[in-house]
C-alpha cells in the first residue's frame, strides 16, 4: 500500500524530524510513503507535466496524508483530487500552526500534534483504523 504525503515544497525542510516519524510509522504498518516534493523537481514552466505527475501519483496510492502545519495551495489540490477519487485523506499540523478549514472539512482523519511522540501515536491509531476500514469494505464486496 502507498500513502502520498503532501507537504509545502517550500517549507519542507522545517519538518524533516516530523516527516521522518511519518516515514517510519507508515512503514510500521507496510506502507510505502510517497513524498511528492521529494521525489521530483520540476522546472516553473512545467506546471502541466507537474499536475499530471500529482495526479497520477495520487491515483496510485492508497491513501494521502496532508502535512499543514505550513499551508500550501498544492496541498489543498493534492488532498481534494485524492478525496474526489474516495481515497482516505488524512489532515495532519502542529497544535499551533494555523488550522486549515476546508483540508480538515474534507478530512477523514485529524492529527493535531504537540511532539513527535504524540503524532507517532496518533498516526500509529489513525492507520490502524484506515487499515480495518480498507479490510471491512474488501470482505464486505459481493465475490
Amino acid at each position: 500500500m502507498t500513502a502520498y504525503i503532501a507537504i509545502s515544497f517550500g517549507q519542507r525542510h522545517k519538518l524533516d524530524h516530523q516527516l521522518t516519524i511519518v516515514v517510519e510509522v507508515l512503514r510500521k504498518f507496510n506502507f510505502q510513503p510517497h513524498v511528492f516534493v521529494d521525489r521530483y523537481q520540476f522546472d516553473p514552466t512545467q506546471e502541466k507535466q507537474m499536475m499530471q505527475q500529482v495526479m497520477t501519483n495520487i491515483s496510485n496510492c492508497d491513501m494521502l496524508l496532508a502535512e499543514t502545519t505550513h499551508k500550501g495551495i498544492g496541498i489543498g489540490i493534492e488532498a481534494g483530487y485524492a478525496k474526489a477519487q474516495n481515497k482516505p485523506v488524512v489532515y495532519l499540523r502542529q497544535h499551533n500552526a494555523e488550522h486549515s478549514t476546508t483540508l480538515s472539512g474534507i478530512s477523514d482523519y485529524q492529527i493535531i500534534y504537540e511532539s513527535t511522540e504524540a503524532l507517532a501515536k496518533q498516526l500509529s491509531l489513525v492507520l490502524g483504523k484506515i487499515i480495518d476500514s480498507q479490510n471491512d469494505d474488501f470482505t464486505q464486496k459481493p465475490s
